[in-house]
């Protein structure tokens, strides 16, 4: 199995302030893992570390094939077009339809011929379950239907790696439980390795997985 996070003796700042030390920490491809911690805790922070906002300056450390250690500014969009990003706050274009979001995107990302963006986003809007909602507003959208187009956005590029960050904190319990469900089947179908930070342990009790916690400035699993 290549692992697509490797993180050795890695620590991880907050500003000048370190808040998670000695990070021993690795994922696998297509392994699906919990990071969980009290707010404050750093597991946004660590998240953050990952795909590149906040530098690595302690330790070693590599995603899908990056350097941490060696990130430049140039290197970023590369990183992150192999991998997905799913935030609780969805931030999509509310005065693009569904189809216009994904689409901004794929042409940000490289993408040139429409007969391919058009055939991508279809077949994203079909696994996350609405390719109906296609040319609708997000405001149109449920809750639920937003974050599943948010993941329809973070699977465009075939991503090796989606980072989740409280990516259910926004839902009810219902909601929170389709948004798993779909999460996981991907996991299989895709291959797609996913951690997944939160604070809810519901859904871990029902959707069980390594979970790993920050607690005292540590990286613990939980077994």
């Amino acid at each position: 199995m290549n692992d697509v996070i490797i993180l050795k003796n890695a620590g991880v700042y907050q500003k000048k302030h370190l808040i998670i030390d000695e990070i021993n920490f690795s994922l696998g491809a297509g392994e699906f893992c919990y990071l969980i911690g009290k707010t404050g805790a750093g597991k946004s922070s660590l998240i953050k570390t990952l795909y590149g906002e906040l530098a690595l300056t302690k330790g070693r450390g590599e995603v899908v094939g990056f350097d941490l250690n060696t990130l430049t500014s140039k290197d970023i969009p590369s990183l992150r077009r192999k991998l997905g990003i799913v935030f609780q706050d969805f931030n999509l274009f509310m005065d693009r339809s569904v189809f216009e979001n994904l689409a901004f995107v794929l042409k940000a990302t490289g993408w040139k011929a429409k007969e391919s963006i058009d055939e991508r986003i279809s077949e994203v809007l079909t696994d996350v379950g609405i390719f109906h909602k296609k040319f609708d507003m997000p405001h149109r959208l449920s809750g639920g239907e937003q974050q599943r187009l948010v993941i329809a956005r973070a699977l465009l590029n075939k991503p090796s790696l989606i980072l989740a960050d409280e990516a259910t904190g926004n839902l009810d319990p219902q909601s929170s439980d389709e948004i798993m469900s779909l999460i996981r089947n991907l996991v299989v179908k895709s291959h797609t390795a996913i951690l997944f930070a939160t604070h809810d342990h519901r859904i871990i009790q029902k959707f069980p997985s390594r979970v790993f916690e920050i607690r005292e400035g540590q990286l613990h699993e939980n077994i």
